[in-house]
């Protein structure tokens, strides 16, 4: 009986737990952008990913650090001869040309060694250091380069859900529209008053809309997908945004030289190609280092001991204890330093080459993000006064198709115009909104 009201217990927890995460996952989160941003910089997995570098490269510095401090270790060996370890020329020898030898020693012998070394002088460990510092430099811009792409495509992403529902709201709209046109053709057919052609062509007008309502629904789906992609959600999390598409009010627009001089002062992956000059002038060094003499410092302390019969308690343990100095100078090693230096240099010329080759295709971004940015906010301006325009021409053909002066067909080409030009200025709108997102990217501002 215990055992069953156990396995009752265990299956109500079970489904409780089970429908509150339903519950949870079936309310839909409210998410602002700025919230959105906020989750992106937290969780995002590849920001993640840039941040790991940075930790890694923190570790690295510790390991090129290391090249210039002591070392220190123990070792110990226990070892069992079946004989005794022999020695040479001791004895003689005879007629014979053979080297005589003998055994001598305990077959149970044991040791322990304590040693320490000190660099003095090392060439490579100073530029070891420095380029490490570099690296971790580089890795940091890399989250920043990464964090402003990522902010910059998730604004982009959630404008452009914004956008598809006010279109989603204006196919509503002309459906409504169609519908009511379709209800007064259907009667004026009855009626006698109207012909078979202007009825079908309203059902037409009605159908063709069903399809931009899928397609604009699924739009919605997959960029919802896509900002919880970008934000680290769950991806069976519902999500409603909260912020309304709203067009900003209109800024003096930036000169091409403002842009390119904001964009040298904080695009992160300029400053890391910089970097990586400097760090190619350390590799030359580090290469460099394998040509000149290294000094180093060391001492050690040996005990030794043998005996038979494994009976180290009673046994002699003498020690050898010294200090003293290790010089090594390479002298040949088949020209391989120099070709690693040579190697550096190429590196050194390839990061140079890379770096300019960053800053003409900068003033190329830069020179399209502002046509852009200009090209769109005249477009809005443009598709603003045509949507009044359309929006006055179908009310007035709306008016004179009610006193039977305009036709069936002027109705409909009316009513077709209006909803294209409302589409056209909402595109308009998020085309704006978009090249402000990349003329803030292209001068490396996330804007979070």
């Amino acid at each position: 009986m215990t055992l069953r009201k156990a396995f009752i217990y265990t299956t109500v927890v079970f489904a409780l737990i089970t429908l509150f995460s339903y519950i949870a996952n079936a309310q839909p989160r409210q998410l602002s952008l700025r919230e959105a941003l906020s989750l992106a910089m937290a969780n995002n997995r590849e920001i993640r990913i840039s941040s790991l570098d940075v930790d890694h490269s923190k570790q690295q510095v510790q390991v090129a650090k290391s090249a210039g401090l002591p070392s220190a270790g123990i070792s110990a060996q226990l070892s069992h001869y079946f004989y005794e370890a022999p020695f040479f020329g001791i004895g003689t020898t005879g007629s014979s040309d053979k080297i005589s030898y003998d055994r001598f020693g305990g077959r149970d012998q044991a040791s322990a060694n304590a040693w320490i070394t000190q660099p003095v002088y090392n060439a490579a460990i100073k530029p070891g250091i420095i380029n490490a510092k570099l690296q971790e430099r580089q890795s940091q811009l890399s989250v920043i380069d990464r964090e402003t792409d990522i902010a910059a495509l998730l604004k982009q992403t959630y404008i452009r859900i914004l956008v598809l529902h006010e279109r989603i709201k204006l196919q509503h709209e002309s459906l409504a529209r169609n519908e009511k046109a379709l209800q007064d053709a259907r009667s004026l057919l009855a009626q006698g008053r109207a012909l078979r052609v202007d009825t079908l062509r309203a059902y037409t007008s009605v159908k063709n809309l069903e399809p931009d309502l899928l397609k604009l629904s699924y739009a919605i789906e997959v960029g919802k997908q896509q900002l919880r992609t970008l934000t680290g959600l769950d991806s069976l999390q519902d999500i409603e945004l909260t912020d309304a598409l709203v067009l900003p009010e209109t800024s003096p627009l930036l000169s091409e030289e403002a842009v390119l001089t904001e964009a040298k002062v904080h695009r992160a992956d300029l400053q890391s190609l910089d970097l990586q000059q400097l760090r190619a002038d350390q590799q030359i060094r580090i290469a460099a280092a394998g040509m000149k003499p290294s000094v180093s410092l060391t001492a050690q302390y040996l005990i030794q001991t043998q005996t038979n019969h494994f009976e180290y308690f009673n046994a002699f343990y003498p020690s050898t204890p010294f200090v003293g100095a290790q010089v090594t100078v390479p002298v040949f090693n088949g020209n391989s330093n120099k070709a690693k230096v040579k190697q550096a240099r190429i590196v050194k010329d390839q990061s140079v080459l890379r770096s300019q080759q960053a800053n003409e295709e900068l003033k190329t971004a830069v020179k399209q993000a502002v046509a852009n940015v200009r090209e769109t906010a005249a477009r809005i301006k443009t598709s603003a006064n045509v949507k009044e325009t359309a929006r006055l021409s179908y009310e007035i053909t709306q008016y004179r198709y009610a006193k039977a002066v305009a036709s069936r067909l002027e109705l409909t080409d009316a009513e077709l115009a209006y909803t294209q030009a409302q589409s056209n200025y909402l595109e308009a709108v998020y085309d704006y909104l978009s090249a402000n997102i990349e003329i803030e990217r292209t001068m490396g501002l996330s804007g979070k």
